[in-house]
């Protein structure tokens, strides 16, 4: 896009779907290491790309399948300054790294232009630290500052939407959608819960989206949940009016703690046709939710299955 507009708005009959937890399907299906959990150095590597495409176009054929749009992102996740570096990264050299990450997934849904109806194109912006780390503080200057560097490619890149992912504490969601506000790219927010359905700062679900939203006069398009199984997001669910400004989740496929998780070193892929269940029951009681997909663990069954449901709840099917 060469203008930034805002993020288009919930319309009936037009639901999107994203990809899922393309870490862990690359790394555990298929065999590629990722230091750092870094998705983009594997644009050097041309099996890896071989195999990314492969991998979105499963995910694009369940997008055609189910015809529904397709919001599709997932290389850039770790492209920001602090991660660079570790990985060995110059600022210009990461800067390139973020528009090939979005050069990819242009090229890949291009092949799609006449089976989906519309496809839209996000950079992932993932924490300065880990999403799981105990203790981690920044402040929203901080934030401000650090993410407005990749905001700013992904601006030069002409996303149609930056998408701050796994965040896990209120005071780096109010800067980075600041930053976002500033350079005038449009922003959502995914929250990530624990296991005691809360931030992981402590902040209840609910409370982080009424504070984010007031300390940046409501510039974040939309919420939504990641990285995070029913168990750990449905007690966070209460039916209040904050839930109106959440448009969808993506969740896990496994019930276990996401720290051990981190450290099994294979696939758990849990149970795809329970997964899509549960996400259908979920646009049954909202269905302005309108933005679906998965996050660790979770492709192409999975996201058929969710794809299933949620067009039998909104008379699709």
């Amino acid at each position: 896009m060469s203008e930034q507009q805002g993020f288009p708005l919930s319309r009936p009959g037009r639901l999107y779907l994203t990809e899922g937890g393309t870490e862990t399907e690359i790394m555990y299906k298929y065999g590629f290491e990722l230091p750092h959990f870094a998705m983009f150095p594997l644009l050097d590597n041309p099996a890896a790309v071989t195999k990314m495409r492969d991998m979105f176009r499963y995910y694009l054929d369940v997008v055609a399948k189910h015809k529904l749009c397709a919001l599709i992102g997932g290389l850039d996740y770790r492209a920001s300054p602090d991660w660079g570096k570790l990985l060995g990264y110059s600022d210009a050299g990461l800067a390139e790294a973020n528009l090939q990450s979005i050069d990819f997934l242009r090229d890949v849904a291009a092949e799609y232009a006449h089976d989906i109806e519309q496809t839209l194109i996000q950079g992932l912006i993932g924490p300065r630290g880990d999403a799981y780390q105990q203790g981690h503080t920044i402040t929203a200057e901080a934030a401000e500052d650090y993410h407005a560097i990749q905001l700013t490619t992904l601006k030069k890149a002409g996303v149609d939407l930056a998408l701050a992912i796994t965040f896990n504490n209120v005071e780096e969601s109010i800067g980075v959608a600041r930053a976002a506000k500033t350079i005038g790219v449009p922003l959502a927010i995914s929250l990530t819960l624990n296991r005691n359905s809360t931030l992981g700062d402590g902040t209840p679900l609910a409370d982080a989206i009424e504070q984010i939203d007031q300390a940046t006069d409501h510039s974040v398009e939309f919420y939504s949940i990641n990285c995070s199984h029913p168990i750990e997001y449905e007690p966070a669910i209460d039916g209040g009016p904050w839930l109106q400004r959440v448009r969808g989740v993506r969740p896990n496929a496994s019930k276990m703690e996401k720290v051990a998780l981190c450290k099994i070193g294979h696939l758990e892929s849990g149970d795809p046709v329970e997964l899509g269940e549960q996400c259908g029951e979920l646009a049954k009681r909202y269905p302005h939710m309108d933005i679906w997909g998965g996050c660790c663990g979770t492709w192409d069954q999975h996201l058929d299955q969710i794809a299933l449901n949620i067009r039998k709840v909104h008379g699709l099917a």
